[in-house]
């Protein structure tokens, strides 16, 4: 017998995908995530703006980054933008700030003691154009065990994480869309992840986002 034609979409609830790792599809409005489209174009002009990351072996990220609170280079943080023009990192927007501790809460429970505790102070924008990806690797520079939140804008990514103590297979991976949030913490927290894959032409009609993809990860570093 023949499926219908509009066989609805699987229902897209949040999960606790590994210990520690929760998606929340569509944690953002519209609205809101037009709104940091905005800022993120303000954000990424000079002074300390929109560069792509060198590593230390000399390769050209292909996502291209910008920082907020302290910025971040391969593999350190600094207040200036040291691998660039040298000027002062831009502050950690208060917006932003109680961006993430809500985040952590839906995540993790408003009286959980992450929520309760959680005091971001950078935050790393990265911008995915046709073609970047990001390889999978360790959020480790922080002191801070504190949970990481990351936020996607634009198309629509493959995000997928290792484990804590490996970077190769078996895989979780996830479908990230405009507007979900993860948050990785608790025994996650140093979890190897990356994004193999973002699908052009997926995001959102009217957020005015550049062509690709944009991530808003924001962390506690633990730094002084």
């Amino acid at each position: 017998m023949a499926l219908p034609l509009d066989i609805a979409e699987p229902r897209r609830v949040t999960r606790e995908l590994l210990p520690g790792v929760v998606h929340v599809p569509d944690w953002l409005g519209p609205d809101v995530q037009r709104r940091l489209v905005a800022d993120v174009r303000s954000w990424a002009l000079p002074p300390a703006g929109l560069r792509h990351p060198r590593v230390p072996t000399g390769h050209l990220m292909s996502v291209q980054s910008v920082c907020l609170g302290w910025h971040w280079y391969p593999y350190t943080y600094s207040k200036s933008a040291d691998d660039t023009d040298g000027a002062p990192v831009k502050p950690l927007p208060r917006s932003i700030h109680s961006l993430a501790r809500a985040a952590v809460a839906e995540a993790y429970g408003a009286h959980s003691p992450e929520a309760v505790d959680y005091e971001p102070d950078a935050a790393i924008i990265n911008l995915y154009p046709d073609g970047a990806r990001l390889g999978l690797h360790q959020d480790g520079e922080e002191p801070s065990g504190a949970p990481v939140v990351t936020i996607s804008l634009g198309d629509t990514c493959t995000f997928r994480m290792a484990g804590v103590d490996r970077r190769t297979g078996p895989f979780t991976d996830v479908e990230f869309r405009s507007g979900d949030l993860l948050v990785f913490g608790r025994e996650s927290r140093r979890i190897f992840h990356g994004v193999p894959k973002v699908t052009s032409g997926t995001a959102t009609d009217g957020l005015n986002v550049p062509a690709g993809r944009l991530s808003i990860t924001v962390r506690e570093t633990g730094l002084s």
